[in-house]
This record gives C-alpha cells, sequence and structure tokens, in this order.
C-alpha cells in the first residue's frame, strides 16, 4: 500500500503532451506509481478530480540565497508550486575568503534583516548548510563569476594573472565536484563585467569538463543586446559548453525592436546545434540596484571606494556627466530610463523608507534637487545599492518571448512572505506571481501556449537543461515533487504598488513526498535537499 494516492486528478507529466486522468500514487520521496483512476490504494487517498496534477516547478533564477536563511517556508514560491530554487546569479554564497566573509554585508543582495553566522566556506557548503537548517524547497546554485574574481583578485579591473586565472578555475573545479549546476556571469554588474571574453571562456572551458552550463546575464540587455548576444553564443561556441541567458529581455524604449532579432539569432543558432537556451520572468519592469545607473569605473574597489567617490564633488560631475548619456560601454540604466520610470524600492536608511514605491521624479521633486544629484544622494545616504525597479520593457516582447519553445522561467527574486521582516522593504511582485502568472494571464486568459506545454516549460525543460537526475517530469521512481492546482483559479495579485500578496489556485505541494502545502496553506514541513549537477563527486 502506498503512502499517499492522489485520486482522479488530470495528470500533465511535464512531456508536453496531451493530460489524462490517472492516480498518482507516492511512497516516501518517490513516485511510487501511475495508474488508471481509482486502481491505486494509498493509506493516504486525495480527492484531486478535476485539478491538475504536475512535476514540481523549476525557478531558473532565484535570490532567496539569503530569505531561506530568514524562513525556510519559501512561502511565496512554495504557494505557486515551485518546488526547486536554482541560485547564484553572478554571485554565489562560496567559494569565501575570509575577507570575503568579513564584507558580507556589501553582498550584492544582502537583506540588512538578515542576521546569520556565516558556517560555510565553500558553495557545497553553504547549500548543505540550508538543507540542514530546514528548507521547505529544493535548492541548487550556479557558481558566480564575481564571487570567483572577488575571492582571487579582489575588485580590480583588469585581466586576471596567470595564478589568478588558474585559482579561478581551481575554485569552479571544486564547486562542481560540490555539484554547482555550472558557471554564472552577471556581465553588467561589477567586477563580472570586468572580466575580457576570452577570460569567461577559460572559466566556462572547465564547467564544459564536467557538462554543466554556462548562464550569463548577457553583458547588454539594450543598446548592445545584439552584440552581447553574439558574445555569448561565441563563448558557449569555443568553450564547447551549454549556455542558458539569464532573464531575457530588450531594454529601455528604444531597444524593444531588438527582440526579433535576438529571437531569430538564437533560433538559428540552436537549429544550427549550438546548445543554448534561456529563462524569463513575466514582468515588464527589471530591478536590481539604482547603483546601476553609475559607470563600470564608479564601481572598482567595491563599495567603500564607490562611497568615496559620491563623496567628492569632482567625481560627482564626472558621474551625472556620464548617466546622462547613453552608452554602448556599459549598461547605462539611466540613460536608457526616464526618472518617471524609475521606482525606489529597497532602502536600509530608516530616514529613507518614506521614499520606498515612489518614482525618483517624485522624490527629485520633494527633495528640490535634480534626479541626477538625487540618485547620487540617495545612494550615499542610504550607503547601499538601493534595490530598484525600472519600467523598461515591452509587453509584446514578452508575449513573444512566452511562445518560445526553449524559454523557461524564473522569478529573479527571493522567496518570502507578507510578514516581518519581509515586509520591512518593497519586493518586485514577481517574487510572489512570476510562476502564477505564466498559468492565470498567458495560459488561461492570453492563451499563448497550452497548459501542457507551460508545464514542460516549467519542469523538464530546465531540468532537462541543468541534466538534473529523477526529478522535472512525473515519472515512477522518480523524487515526488509534485503539485496539483485548479486551472481555473490559478492567479498572481502582487502588484508594483503592494507587491506582498500572495498568488492562488496551488492546492497541494509535495516536495521529496513531504506535504509542504495542503488545502492551499503551509504545512510547515521542510523536506527541502539539495539537489546537484551533473559534476558533482561526492556521495548521496
Amino acid at each position: 500500500m502506498h503512502d499517499v494516492v492522489l485520486r482522479d486528478g488530470t495528470v500533465y507529466d511535464g512531456r508536453g503532451g496531451l493530460p489524462f486522468v490517472a492516480d498518482v500514487a507516492l511512497a516516501g520521496e518517490r513516485i511510487a506509481a501511475i495508474g488508471d483512476p481509482g486502481t491505486l490504494t494509498g493509506r493516504r487517498v486525495i480527492d484531486v478530480a478535476g485539478l491538475a496534477v504536475a512535476p514540481g516547478f523549476i525557478n531558473m533564477l532565484s535570490w532567496s540565497t539569503e530569505s531561506l536563511i530568514m524562513d525556510g517556508k519559501s512561502q511565496s514560491e512554495i504557494r505557486q508550486g515551485v518546488t526547486l530554487q536554482v541560485m547564484g546569479e553572478g554571485t554565489s554564497m562560496g567559494p569565501l575568503s575570509p575577507a570575503m566573509k568579513q564584507a558580507r554585508k556589501h553582498a550584492i543582495l544582502s537583506e540588512e534583516e538578515a542576521a546569520y553566522e556565516i558556517e560555510w566556506t565553500t558553495l557545497g557548503e553553504y547549500l548543505e548548510f540550508l538543507e540542514r537548517r530546514g528548507v521547505a524547497c529544493n535548492v541548487a546554485s550556479f557558481v558566480g563569476s564575481s564571487t570567483l574574481r572577488v575571492y582571487a583578485m579582489g575588485y580590480d579591473d583588469r585581466p586576471p594573472a596567470p595564478a589568478e586565472l588558474a585559482l579561478m578555475q581551481s575554485l569552479i573545479r571544486q564547486a562542481m565536484a560540490e555539484g554547482a549546476m555550472g558557471l554564472s556571469a552577471a556581465l553588467i554588474y561589477s567586477p563580472a563585467g570586468y572580466a575580457q571574453t576570452d577570460e569567461l571562456v577559460a572559466l566556462a572551458r572547465v564547467v564544459a569538463e564536467y557538462d554543466g552550463v554556462y548562464i550569463s546575464h548577457i553583458r547588454g540587455e539594450g543598446a548592445t543586446l545584439l552584440e552581447a548576444l553574439d558574445e555569448f553564443m561565441h563563448i558557449v561556441r569555443e568553450a564547447g559548453v551549454r549556455g542558458e541567458i539569464y532573464h531575457l529581455k530588450a531594454a529601455g524604449r528604444a531597444h524593444h525592436g531588438k527582440m526579433p532579432e535576438a529571437i531569430r539569432r538564437i533560433s538559428a543558432a540552436r537549429a544550427a546545434g549550438l546548445p543554448i537556451t534561456a529563462d524569463m520572468y513575466t514582468y515588464a519592469a527589471s530591478g536590481t540596484g539604482l547603483d546601476s545607473c553609475l559607470p563600470p569605473w564608479a564601481h572598482e574597489g567595491g563599495h567603500e571606494a564607490l562611497m568615496a567617490r559620491l563623496r567628492d564633488p569632482q567625481t560627482r560631475e564626472r558621474l551625472k556627466a556620464a548617466m546622462r548619456v547613453p552608452s554602448r560601454e556599459w549598461e547605462n540604466m539611466y540613460a536608457e530610463n526616464t526618472p518617471d520610470q524609475i521606482m525606489l524600492a529597497g532602502f536600509k536608511n530608516p530616514a529613507l523608507k518614506p521614499y520606498t514605491g515612489q518614482r525618483l521624479s517624485q522624490v527629485a521633486a520633494q527633495r528640490g534637487t535634480p534626479p541626477e544629484e538625487t540618485l547620487l544622494d540617495l545612494i550615499l545616504e542610504d550607503d547601499s545599492r538601493v534595490f530598484t525597479i525600472y519600467f523598461s520593457m515591452s509587453e509584446d516582447n514578452l508575449r513573444l518571448q512566452i511562445q518560445q519553445p526553449w524559454v523557461s522561467f524564473c522569478s529573479d527574486a527571493g522567496s518570502i512572505a507578507p510578514e516581518e521582516p519581509f515586509t520591512l522593504y518593497h519586493p518586485h511582485p514577481r517574487a510572489y506571481g512570476s510562476f502564477a502568472r505564466v498559468l492565470g494571464r498567458y495560459v488561461r486568459e492570453e492563451k499563448l501556449l497550452s497548459l501542457a506545454e507551460a508545464v514542460r516549460r516549467l519542469t523538464t525543460l530546465p531540468a532537462d537543461v541543468l541534466k538534473i537526475a529523477q526529478r522535472g517530469a512525473l515519472k515512477p521512481g522518480y523524487f515526488a515533487d509534485v503539485v496539483v492546482f485548479d486551472p481555473a483559479r490559478v492567479q498572481d495579485y502582487a502588484t508594483f504598488e503592494q507587491p506582498h500578496q500572495y498568488a492562488t489556485g496551488m492546492v497541494h505541494v509535495f516536495v521529496n513526498g513531504g506535504h509542504v502545502l495542503r488545502d492551499g496553506e503551509h504545512t510547515g514541513a521542510l523536506p527541502g535537499r539539495v539537489v546537484r549537477g551533473p559534476g558533482y563527486r561526492g556521495q548521496g
């Protein structure tokens, strides 16, 4: 007799084929059987007639590195059916040198409210730390090129010396053997953006030895989108590695028309045999630091060096001049957007928190200073990157991307909850709604793709890209990461103005056979595990 039987559900097995009505049985941590309706027996039988039964969803870009330490229940994503979060966009939680541990408070997405002791050094040790601490979802990570660069050579804007490159390659080998999914690079940010193409090829070749993935926030998503895409494909080709593009987008109104050509180039490369894919989130606005409006030279030397530059009157004038001019040398988030398109969302200074949710134009008017001056002042006064939402994308492009069979989905956010400490800051609504929005808006309402195809893109596609064993499909013997939802009710509710709102429609979620969401409510179960990539050399 099985532990759990999901009776009479409409099964979407993840492969994209026609759904069918069946019983799905779970035994321990595995899917035990899929049988004709009413034929399987279990200690618990749950009637799911009229509901969809599918594999657990995979978030290809999660920033839950610290939020899962703060609260392992992963509420905002479990309630959307996400059973695996893949972290590490450019910056990862290991490997860490002693100096990096000391400077943790200025990590790219460090939360002021996150208080914890760093009990790990390597990336594998961090993931095991999460598992021991208890998490509702499964966790995985890429190793970040920024983390490697800081470890080997700090924040210097220069090519690595041979010994420094060799150290980074050695650290990649260690991370891949520990189960990293591959190497990530976020080339819009410093110090990752200081790396030249040949450096990235040399690092990606190591990943190829372990059959991992080179995944990248490419060097430009606006003025140089097509050139950055060509660089990405060159790296994949030269390194002999599989490649994934983070959060595919064309940013800035002047560049929205480039997306069809970008998709044509990717599709042509795939047809010619280049193993590349992409992921996306389902909103026409991005979220990153206000400091992304500053040129790369402003960031050289790290956070304290940036703060010193902001205090110097002459340097401030240079910064303002650079911000006003669109550039092909760096992704100028200020020049590509107007102050009306820039929403301030993440302050740590209590005196600045009243500005949360306001546009830069509004704050500049209240303070009586020009927008450029206001921007520099806010970064300096907050002593942080200031999380910011940029309304720079096109809904038409989102629809076009969603229809590409090689595009999976992500949140590019942490998994949080509408309670303290998470309500102390203003997240992007993608933290609460990115996956529900696929199923509610783009499948049910707009009919851009079938429900079966959407499930494939949320499950087997990312599992195949990552080469994850025995996950991502409903198949006997696979791990019991299973979701049950109501296709007629699944819906996102988070907005840019009021983001702390759960999605609805998810009824049951199982992670490794553990019942994490029951009748739409979190059970408190924390059965999540580390999921390791194809290069894993350990045990378990």
